[in-house]
């Protein structure tokens, strides 16, 4: 509970839209996932913490595209634009591609709504990584990067072999901003190989 309050006031105090804007960070100084000047796709990205954080690496010089189901509340910055629409679908793909034609980084800190039921929820977040993947072999650059957030179950390691395959560099990790209890994982992925 402690670790929870302390990320939450911390958002709180440093004006993030969630606690999860720490995650990011903390994966960023870790793996250099994004840098300054860098494009970056944001999948799953309301209420827009991670797109604060996006912007604050890549500064002007880059872009940040955020996508969500919900409406993402505008940060004033020319350079960051939203796509309200689902990811997992075929317009909404387009949408993107029309938008960010080639990307350095797809990040997703996308959730399933929870059901309460361990498989369903599992196997509901390994669809959205899927799809996360699927749009970045689509929209990164040859080298880009790629994070992406899954919850542990029986299909991650044959998620993480997927990636394994599309990338030269690939990690598990968790931050410490996650919470103890919880059973999502992140996938650090670097080097984008263009032949898949």
């Amino acid at each position: 509970m402690i670790e929870k309050d302390y990320y939450y006031r911390k958002a709180k105090k440093e004006k993030y839209r969630s606690r999860a804007a720490f995650k990011l960070k903390q994966l960023n100084r870790k793996f250099k996932i994004i840098k300054k000047g860098d494009v970056v796709l944001d999948l799953g990205a309301a209420p827009g913490g991670w797109m604060q954080v996006l912007r604050e690496i890549v500064t002007e010089k880059g872009l940040v595209l955020g996508v969500d189901l919900k409406n993402i509340k505008p940060l004033k910055f020319e350079n960051v634009k939203t796509i309200k629409g689902d990811f997992t679908k075929n317009e909404v793909i387009d949408e993107i591609k029309e938008t960010v034609r080639s990307a350095d980084a797809v990040v997703s800190d996308a959730s399933p709504d929870i059901s309460g039921v361990w498989d369903i929820d599992h196997f509901r977040s390994v669809e959205l990584s899927r799809n996360a993947l699927s749009i970045a072999r689509d929209t990164l650059k040859p080298g880009g990067n790629f994070l992406v957030k899954i919850f542990q179950g029986g299909e991650t390691e044959e998620f993480f072999k997927e990636v394994k395959e599309t990338f030269s560099y690939t990690k598990r990790t968790k931050p410490k901003a996650s919470r103890g209890q919880s059973s999502e994982i992140y996938i650090a992925a670097k080097g984008f190989r263009v032949s898949q």
